[in-house]
Order: structure tokens, then C-alpha cells, then sequence
């Protein structure tokens, strides 16, 4: 699907566009801020993205106010190596991309069944893998709960469409309830995932929003160029 019809689009409608998000764009850059809301008061995280089809990406996850001494934790791939580090620890990781596996050609099985395949891998079970490859959570989350579409916002400066949905069943065993509410705003230009709410009982748990969404960017040369630092230590 090329582009969302005229208007409000039908919940089919939109989780198709959703679905090849990612095939809308060469080049990416995000910003993702993460606001949290528990027993802790509210905890921030912001994290950036950079992608390059196909197989390069970049994700800096930032938590503000920590020690100068640096708290991000940085997530590399160039399609065939994943590095990972962490500055507080200094801690690093390299390992091959992990295998697809086999066996799971979609003309084999019905579309809610199929699996999506990314031409450029993110972190798993990651905000900007949620946000760039919306897919599996649409057939995977979204469609387990009752959906409709509420309206428009504006998010990052572009319009999207806001997708409401109670009581997904296949969520984490904390948010198993009746009151638990989902609200997604996806952009209606690229489809995808620009704001993402989680409450419960009313009360907002979760809200994580795209604050910069910048598609087709010129990135830097050296964007996925990465050495670890002096006196990491590699665990794999």
C-alpha cells in the first residue's frame, strides 16, 4: 500500500500500511523519548536511531541526570556483526547476526501468521524496533484486543492517526487486566509508530514519542563506524 486513503482508513487498512513501514525510507533518524511512571516517580529514557538499508543501524539509549562519567548503552549492526556496549560498565559484546529461522516462507501460512522479515534489524522487543518494524506488534498484540480508530493528532510535526485498543491479550503478565488500554498515533506519511501510550485503570503507565523523525536523512559516513573504547571489557 502505497499511501492511506482520503480520511480515516479501516483498522485493515492500517495495519497493512504499517506493515512495510520500514520500505518507505533509505535512511532514518529518530529520537525516541520513553517517560515511565511507578513507584519510582516518573523515569525518562531517550534513545536515538539511525538506519541505512540495507542492514546498518545504530541505537544510543541515553538515561539523563546519571554521572558525567556516562550512562548510554550503544547497539551496532552493519547486517553481519552486532556490537553492543555499555559506557557505565564498560562492558562490550560481538557476535554474528543471529540466524532467521527456517521454515517460515509466508506462502506457507495465512497473513495473520506470518512472520515479518526486516531489511534492517533492530534490538529485540526494543521501542525502535516497536516503532520502525510495527508488524509483529500489530498481528502479534493490537489485533488481540478490541481497536478503533479515535482521530488524528499531530506527533513530531506530522500527522498520524490514533489507534485506540483495550485489553490486548498478549501482553506481559503485570498489564493482564481489563483496564489496560493501548494508544499508537502512526504517522500517516510512513506508517510508523510515532507515540505509544499504556495505561491503566486511566492512569498512564507508559508514554514513549517520537520528538525527532527525520526519514531519508543524510547521515554522517562514519555514522556505523564504532571501535570499542580503551579498557572495555568484551564478554562475547
Amino acid at each position: 500500500m502505497m499511501a492511506l486513503p482520503a480520511g480515516l482508513p479501516t483498522i485493515d487498512e492500517l495495519f497493512t500500511f504499517m506493515r512495510d513501514a520500514e520500505r518507505r525510507f533509505e535512511t532514518l533518524r529518530m529520537r525516541i523519548e520513553e517517560r515511565t511512571y511507578g513507584a519510582r516517580g516518573e523515569q525518562l529514557v531517550a534513545m536515538d536511531v539511525a538506519v541505512r538499508h540495507p542492514g546498518h543501524a545504530r541505537v544510543v539509549t541515553t538515561t539523563p541526570g546519571a554521572t558525567a562519567a556516562g550512562s548510554h548503552e550503544l547497539w551496532i549492526s552493519d547486517g553481519e556483526v552486532v556490537r553492543t556496549y555499555s559506557a557505565i560498565h564498560k562492558l562490550g559484546t560481538s557476535r554474528p547476526v543471529r540466524n532467521r529461522p527456517r521454515g517460515l516462507d509466508p506462502r506457507q501460512y495465512p497473513g495473520r501468521s506470518t512472520v515479518y522479515e526486516s531489511i534492517t534489524a533492530l534490538p529485540m522487543e526494543t521501542l525502535p524496533e516497536l516503532f520502525v518494524h510495527p508488524a509483529g506488534y500489530c498481528q502479534n498484540v493490537l489485533a488481540t484486543g478490541q481497536c478503533w480508530i479515535s482521530g488524528t493528532d499531530r506527533v513530531a510535526g506530522r500527522e498520524a492517526i490514533v489507534l485506540e485498543c483495550d485489553h490486548p491479550r498478549a501482553v506481559e503478565r503485570e498489564v493482564d487486566r481489563p483496564d489496560y488500554h493501548v494508544q499508537v498515533s502512526v504517522d500517516r506519511q510512513d506508517g510508523i509508530v510515532t507515540r505509544l501510550v499504556e495505561s491503566v485503570g486511566g492512569d498512564v503507565t507508559r508514554l514513549a514519542e517520537v520528538v525527532n523523525l527525520d526519514p531519508d536523512a543524510a547521515l554522517p559516513a562514519t555514522t556505523f563506524e564504532f571501535e570499542f573504547p580503551e579498557g572495555t571489557t568484551l564478554l562475547y
